[in-house]
Formats: C-alpha cells, sequence, structure tokens
C-alpha cells in the first residue's frame, strides 16, 4: 500500500483544532474551528476522493482519540467517510494504548519501531494505508522518508499559532505537484496533490545579470 497524509492547514501551515473549537487545546492552543466557516459542497468532495482510496487508516493516539469519538456516532449508511473509517482496518501507533482501549474496531495498537511497523504495513496489498490528522505521528513519518504522497487542502486563513505541518526544523525535502488533482476550489481553497522527489535536501539557485538581461542559474 502506498502511504498518503491527508489533512487540512491554514495558510500559515496550522493543521491544529480545524473542525471544533474544543477539537485540539494542547499547548494552550484557542483558535479552534477554523475551517468550519470555509468548508463547502467542493471541499467536501475532495475529501470524500481521498477517502476512496483508502484501504486502512494509521492514527496517532491523539488522532484517533477524537475521530474515535466523533465518527462512530455518525450512523447514516449514505456517509462515505463515516463507513469507511468505521469498518476499513485502523491501525494506532502507541505505546501506553491498551487494546481494550482501541474499541473503535477493527484496530491494532502498534507498540514495535515505527518504521518497521509501517514498513510491515505498505507491504501488505492494498491501495492506500492513509494518515488523516496526527500531527506528531506525521513529523515522524517525514524524517523517515516512509510517506508516499501528501494531499492539503489548503484554507485562505492565517491562524498565527498552532501545530504545523512542517514545523521549523523539519527534514528539508522537494515535492512535484500532480497538477491534475492540484487546483484552487470555488471560495478560494487550494487542493494539492504532492509527491516527495527528494529528502533532506532541497535544491537551490540564483537570480543574476547576463549580457543585461535578468537570468537564472540553477545549481
Amino acid at each position: 500500500m502506498l502511504l498518503s497524509v491527508n489533512t487540512f492547514v491554514s495558510l500559515d501551515g496550522v493543521m491544529q483544532g480545524p473542525g471544533n473549537p474544543d477539537e485540539d487545546r494542547s499547548g494552550g492552543f484557542d483558535r479552534g474551528g477554523w475551517l468550519v466557516p470555509h468548508a463547502s459542497t467542493h471541499t467536501n468532495a475532495v475529501v470524500e476522493s481521498w477517502f476512496r482510496e483508502a484501504d486502512a487508516f494509521l492514527f496517532g493516539r491523539t488522532s484517533f482519540g477524537l475521530l474515535g469519538g466523533y465518527w462512530p456516532k455518525v450512523t447514516e449508511p449514505d456517509d462515505l467517510i463515516a463507513t469507511t473509517l468505521n469498518t476499513l482496518p485502523k491501525y494506532v501507533v502507541s505505546s501506553t494504548l491498551t487494546d481494550a482501549e482501541a474499541d473503535w474496531n477493527p484496530t491494532t495498537v502498534l507498540r514495535g519501531d515505527l518504521a518497521d511497523e509501517v514498513g510491515r504495513l505498505k507491504e501488505l496489498p492494498g491501495r492506500e494505508l492513509q494518515v488523516h490528522g496526527s500531527w506528531k505521528l506525521v513529523q515522524a513519518l517525514h524524517r523517515a522518508g516512509l510517506v508516499d504522497v501528501y494531499r492539503l487542502l489548503q484554507f485562505p486563513v492565517v491562524v498565527g499559532t498552532g501545530k504545523r505541518l512542517f514545523p521549523d526544523g523539519s527534514t528539508p525535502a522537494t515535492f512535484a505537484t500532480v497538477d491534475e488533482n492540484s487546483r484552487v476550489l470555488p471560495g478560494g481553497v487550494v487542493s494539492l496533490t504532492l509527491h516527495p522527489m527528494g529528502l533532506g535536501g532541497i535544491s537551490a539557485g540564483a537570480y543574476t545579470v547576463d549580457a543585461g538581461r535578468s537570468a537564472t542559474v540553477l545549481g
């Protein structure tokens, strides 16, 4: 399976607490719910397209608890997201969560080395192992070079503080945009699909003047 990270971000890269003021107040965060005024049928359609690619889910403990406290209550059979989350295999990375606490079935708790556990899951048959939310887990997966595709909905709001998808100190990386899946939606939300092209460094260049003309020099 491919490993995909699917998340909502603000213009300043914040992914914390997009859907509710009380979703994630860790670190004193008090600006939750910033996504909701910008949600639409267009953003919902993009998110549903993400879930149609899933064959399993991977969560950190916090997001597992948040999503697991919400989506099992959505019992409408035509709700694609709820049906997918509530029925497909789920894996949660935690050294403290007990099997009894991981009662959003079917769920398996991963307690071993992250790279080994995720590498094993990626070898299973299927389309995608999807990560939603799970900020700390995403950082670890990025550093390990395990993410195959990032799907982002970037909303036209600056949150100003909070957990960012790529915080200061993140491992440098270069991405390629999948043009047919990247577009500006009505209302100004940007849908992006990105494939990592290189981890640990970025290419650079310079603007210069050559024979009176502005030019670029790469490398």
